[in-house]
């Protein structure tokens, strides 16, 4: 399995973003963004999940689920959790775990992956911000997609968090998945290659 990126570009408010981006992300690999604010690095994720339309050029996963578009085949976790403050963390998965389509028994082993099994009946408005991270990443295991597009993954994490993703992260390119992403700190990652978007968007 293979994603392929073929000279994609993006403008936003009408500014150029990024010009002819290309690059092939390989199962068990993954590839970080790094660069300054303004660079294009969540418009780039949001591109490749489906969620922004590209100005020019395609993307593209071979040996994906023909049936299934790109989007369908990716989780997204960007800067917001996706969590609602008034149900409990085990409500919340529990949601998430029906609207992706996994396994109900997925979610007892996500929460317990991500230390949240002792807090899993407690509203989430009472969590903290750290551990509302980590509810809203375990949402990664919940049900299988080949590819995971990570938004600034470890915000709000202390460092016994950090490394709690890093080995979901290694697990999963393990068994052949794929990730992209976009970051300002260290991830930790055993297989990873970067790719630095420079300053497009900050020079128009």
């Amino acid at each position: 399995m293979k994603l392929m990126a073929d000279r994609v570009s993006a403008v936003r408010g009408g500014r150029t973003v990024f010009t002819d981006m290309s690059f092939a992300v390989a199962g068990g690999e993954a590839l970080v963004l790094t660069g300054p604010n303004g660079a294009g690095k969540t418009t780039l994720l949001r591109i490749i999940g489906g969620l922004l339309r590209p100005a020019a050029g395609s993307i593209r996963l071979d040996g994906g689920q023909l049936e299934r578009t790109l989007s369908e085949q990716c989780h997204y976790v960007g800067h917001l959790n996706g969590v609602k403050a008034s149900l409990t963390v085990e409500e919340n998965a529990a949601f998430w775990n029906r609207y992706l389509g996994g396994d109900s028994e997925r979610t007892g082993r996500a929460l317990a992956a991500f230390g949240l099994t002792a807090v899993r009946d407690i509203p989430v408005a009472y969590l903290s911000a750290g551990q509302r991270r980590r509810l809203g990443l375990a949402r990664l295991l919940l049900a299988e997609r080949p590819l995971w597009l990570l938004d600034e993954p470890t915000v709000s994490l202390d460092r016994s968090a950090q490394e709690v993703l890093a080995r979901v992260v290694d697990a999963h390119l393990a068994a052949g998945g794929l990730v992209v992403a976009a970051t300002h700190m260290p991830l930790g990652l055993a297989r990873a290659r970067e790719l630095q978007l420079g300053m497009a968007a900050l020079a128009a």
